[in-house]
């Protein structure tokens, strides 16, 4: 696959068949519409290309509404890598590009720049300023500027039962094994290891402190995971706590740790991704040190179970 960050050097493209979108999470919704582009592309024998947009078009239209990202961008570019598009362009979504009408985009971003063959599109896309944008619109249109308009239609969205919104809802709650029926794969963030105060060495459960890599990517509800942790091409498998630390700290500080099971080497300051499997229980204060003990071995038991079965 071919990725291009700049609209003014592109190739020529080949018979282009064309979709648009943020495509945050690359969900099981969103594959119904790249399967579809690489079937129809085939089919006329043209080439499959993938538009999406850099920073996400939430975070100018609506600069002060926080947002909350599902895949930051490398993650996105390998999953839509592995679902067989060919080319892939990384558009800056700017305000004098938020500004272009419907018309507009239609001909002086889409047809002037792309010359698409043909353009994949949700029954439910909406594209231009105020989104007046719509498929009708591109329907109405496509003999003028010689495109067929390929719909993904209601009953094949919906088949797929997935937004990008329940998915989000779904990991904001801990419910990561929904999450990974939606998405079609296990929900992951990727961070760096931080030093932390190293208190888990001392009742036997060192810990990689990790730091989000990207502070826009959500999060899943605090609580106890089972999961796994890529380091270095390498899936170990792990329990990992977001939260608070309650019985040991004071401090409202949010802590990302995993304990990495039959795992020595140190770590600081390299990257590793999270691979969340199933939420175990809830973050809770213990009334000693030796209680909370007790339960991590639980946690073990449990997470260990999990990831081997």
């Amino acid at each position: 696959m071919a990725i291009y960050y700049s609209i003014s050097d592109l190739p020529a493209f080949t018979t282009p068949v064309i979709t648009i979108g943020t495509f945050d999470g690359v969900h099981q919704g969103h594959r119904v519409i790249l399967d579809k582009v690489c079937e129809h592309a085939k089919a006329i024998g043209g080439e499959s290309i993938l538009l999406t947009f850099e920073p996400h078009p939430r975070k100018l239209i609506y600069p002060d509404q926080p947002i909350q990202i599902l895949t930051p961008l490398d993650k996105k570019l390998e999953l839509i890598t592995e679902a067989g598009i060919r080319h892939v362009v990384v558009v800056p979504f700017t305000k004098e590009f938020a500004g272009l009408s419907a018309h507009e985009y239609i001909s002086d971003f889409l047809v002037k720049t792309f010359h698409p063959a043909a353009i994949v599109i949700g029954y439910d896309h909406h594209f231009g300023h105020d989104r007046k944008g719509d498929i009708h619109l591109l329907k109405d249109i496509q003999k003028e500027y010689r495109f067929d308009v390929v719909e993904i239609s209601a009953q094949l969205i919906d088949e797929a039962a997935v937004s990008s919104t329940k998915i989000r809802q779904a990991i904001a709650a801990g419910q990561v094994d929904e999450a990974t029926q939606m998405l079609g794969r296990h929900y992951s963030l990727a961070g760096r290891v931080h030093r932390g105060a190293q208190l888990g060495r001392t009742i036997g459960y060192p810990t990689a402190n990790i730091v989000p890599a990207h502070a826009e990517q959500l999060v899943p509800a605090n609580g106890v995971y089972a999961v796994h942790i890529l380091h270095n091409g390498v899936a170990y498998n792990a329990m990992l706590n977001i939260g608070y630390r309650p019985t040991v700290s004071a401090e409202h500080i949010l802590h990302i740790e995993a304990h990495i099971f039959d795992f020595s080497a140190e770590v600081y300051d390299e990257q590793m991704e999270i691979v969340f499997v199933a939420r175990l229980r809830d973050e809770r204060k213990f009334n000693s040190l030796d209680e909370l003990k007790a339960q991590l071995k639980k946690d073990e038991i449990a997470a260990r179970t999990r990831l081997d079965a």
